[in-house]
């Protein structure tokens, strides 16, 4: 049975007090706690970033990959072995400005995993520039006369990609998030979790206080199985009207369901086979 003690590493976060990342980092640790996850069953891999130094206080199997392209690995990780739970840890801007195209094709073609998105709509790390979430007209250090794009909006695109389960949480919430990465990790398909996470240091507008202030859950009858509703409340954005939970969840064949070579037994589980090249090499030399 895995417990909490079980994941410590000997490193203390060093992220900035009251960094979103704190409670999101907690979440996960009480779901793996909760579900039994470990070392054997369980893996996952983080973007670079601040989101990325996850790896380094968890005491899990995990790899931090290229910035913008944790989502290649983690499809790789469970093409190779579908029985493993899979879960890829990635900020805003590296989700959707680096890696955009591989969130896109993770999406549509629904794998079996989790993206769970660090969402503070900007760049942190490199100490605040504007994200593709950063909204639009927002002063920072590489937009002092204000933001002149428009931002994305993980949900409805991640709907419109062909994401099978997509829920956004606040990551102050600690219980709810980890009974949301539970859920998007039972659900057979590819899950997006898009955490709305303050960057407490540089980024004044999107604080602690305005979440808790401006968001709400979705009802209880909301129908997560009507695509075109989602979207629609995929758009709602603004001063009390940030909607959390599970906006479109459906079941749909997973992307390792369909390849053959999966039918029998994991990849992993098959024996290296070594063969003869003599005869190759003998015809260059």
């Amino acid at each position: 049975m895995t417990t909490l003690k079980d994941l410590t590493t000997p490193f203390q976060p060093n992220w900035c007090p009251g960094c979103g990342n704190m409670t999101i980092w907690a979440a996960f640790k009480n779901a793996v706690v909760q579900q039994g996850w470990d070392n054997y069953n369980t893996t996952f891999v983080a973007d670079i970033g601040c989101n990325g130094h996850i790896v380094n206080f968890t005491k899990l199997t995990s790899l931090e990959g290229l910035h913008g392209r944790p989502l290649p690995v983690a499809t790789g990780i469970k093409m190779a072995n579908p029985e493993l739970n899979v879960f890829a840890f990635t900020g805003d801007g590296g989700c959707f400005g680096e890696g955009g195209n591989h969130f896109i094709h993770a999406c549509r073609r629904n794998h079996d995993f989790t993206i769970i998105i660090h969402n503070n709509a900007l760049y942190a790390l490199t100490t605040g520039q504007t994200s593709p979430t950063t909204s639009h007209g927002y002063k920072s250090k590489s937009t002092p006369m204000g933001n002149p794009d428009q931002p994305f909006y993980p949900i409805n695109l991640a709907i419109a990609a062909g994401a099978t389960f997509v829920a956004r949480a606040y990551s102050g919430d600690i219980q709810k998030l980890t009974e949301l990465i539970i859920q998007a990790n039972d659900h057979p398909g590819l899950a997006v979790i898009d955490i709305l996470q303050p960057c407490v240091t540089f980024h004044k507008e999107c604080t602690h206080t305005y979440y808790q202030q401006n968001t709400y859950d979705l009802e209880e009858d909301y129908d997560v199985t009507n695509k075109e509703a989602a979207y629609a409340k995929s758009l709602e954005w603004g001063p009390e009207q940030i909607p959390l939970g599970i906006f479109y969840q459906v079941e749909q064949p997973t992307y390792e369901s369909q390849l053959a070579y999966l039918g029998e037994k994991p990849v992993v589980h098959n024996p290296p086979q070594r063969r003869d090249i003599q005869d190759l090499f003998a015809k260059y030399t």
